[in-house]
């Protein structure tokens, strides 16, 4: 009863053979000579779970709709924006018109570091729509530097980025903002922000360490971690 199946194992014999055989019975790829490429199937997209809890939009993927930050509003009571754009304007009364700046205005102005007040004001083109930002910053007594970015809606102006840190070095990368600021443990932490078409949005944040930490063998050096990794990792 069980005889017919060998001709049926041989069979598969020959195929394992076929299969092995240098230059075998196929071409490199599993395709046999004139043998058509099979059609590409369409790559599956995602699919959210819960739609109404997930952000869509590009700047925020997976992003709680629940948690969304209301976009920015203008100042009250901060100066007109003329023809001449935020290089124009007065800086001090921007600053007073804001909020969360102005007790730094009555500091004063300060033109080198260690002392305690407003930095010079700097402009950069930060949403690429060729008109300049407003950058101020302002240094506290506590050690800690105030940033606020603004930007021209018409004739007001609104805040689109604020931020305190331990006094940071802010550099600008092409037209995204960087803030470095240096911790106790040898670390540096670099913030990067970019224009999202609402508000300068934080797009990298990681921890940086330029020495070997303790226990992790001097011949090593520590690689880039991110804000939500932070801590000494040996593998």
């Amino acid at each position: 009863m069980n005889r017919p199946a060998r001709p049926l194992a041989a069979a598969l014999v020959r195929t394992a053979v076929c299969a092995l055989a240098v230059g075998g019975c196929s071409a490199p790829g599993g395709l046999g000579a004139g043998e058509p490429a099979p059609p590409v199937s369409a790559q599956p997209q995602p699919e959210s779970l819960w739609p109404l809890w997930t952000d869509h939009s590009v700047s925020g993927p997976g992003k709680p709709v629940g948690t969304r930050e209301p976009p920015p509003q203008p100042l009250k009571n901060a100066p007109e924006v003329g023809p001449g754009g935020l290089p124009a304007v007065n800086v001090q009364d921007v600053v007073r018109a804001d909020k969360q700046m102005k007790a730094f205005a009555a500091k004063g102005w300060i033109n080198a570091p260690g002392k305690v007040g407003m930095r010079p004001p700097v402009f950069r083109d930060l949403t690429g729509d060729g008109s300049q930002e407003l950058i101020v910053a302002a240094d506290a007594e506590t050690g800690r530097t105030a940033l606020t970015v603004y930007t021209a809606e018409g004739t007001r102006i609104v805040p689109i980025l604020f931020t305190i840190g331990r006094r940071p070095a802010v550099e600008t990368i092409g037209g995204d903002l960087l803030l470095r600021t240096a911790a106790d443990d040898g670390s540096e932490q670099a913030v990067r922000y970019h224009w999202d078409g609402e508000r300068m949005r934080v797009v990298s944040d990681e921890r940086r360490y330029s020495k070997s930490l303790p226990g992790c063998g001097s011949d090593r050096t520590p690689q880039p971690r991110r804000t939500d990794r932070y801590g000494q990792v040996c593998e």
